[in-house]
C-alpha cells in the first residue's frame, strides 16, 4: 500500500459511517454486495461488484475521493482518484 496525496485531507477520526448498509440498494429492492465507507462524509455504498455500484456512483457525485471496506475484519482503503489500494 502506498500513500497518496488524497489520504492527507481525510478527516480524523472518520466520520461514522451514515447506516449499516446501503439504502440505495435497499430502496431499489437489491441485495448489496460488499460494502464501502466513504472517509469524507461516512455514506455507506456497495462495491462494484453490486449491481448497482452506488460507492463509485457516490465518488462520481461528491468528489470524494477516498472509501475504505466496510466489510467485518477488513481495513483496506481505495483512492478511486489514483485507482489504488493507500
Amino acid at each position: 500500500m502506498s500513500e497518496c496525496p488524497h489520504t492527507a485531507a481525510l478527516p480524523r477520526p472518520e466520520p461514522p459511517p451514515s447506516s449499516e448498509t446501503c439504502q440505495a440498494c435497499l430502496a431499489a429492492g437489491v441485495q448489496p454486495v460488499h460494502l464501502r465507507l466513504c472517509l469524507i462524509c461516512g455514506s455507506v455504498g456497495c462495491c462494484d461488484s453490486s449491481p448497482l455500484r452506488h460507492a463509485s456512483a457516490h465518488f462520481a457525485e461528491s468528489g470524494h475521493p477516498v472509501m475504505r471496506s466496510f466489510e467485518p475484519g477488513e481495513s483496506w482503503r481505495w483512492c478511486f482518484v489514483d485507482g489504488s489500494i493507500v
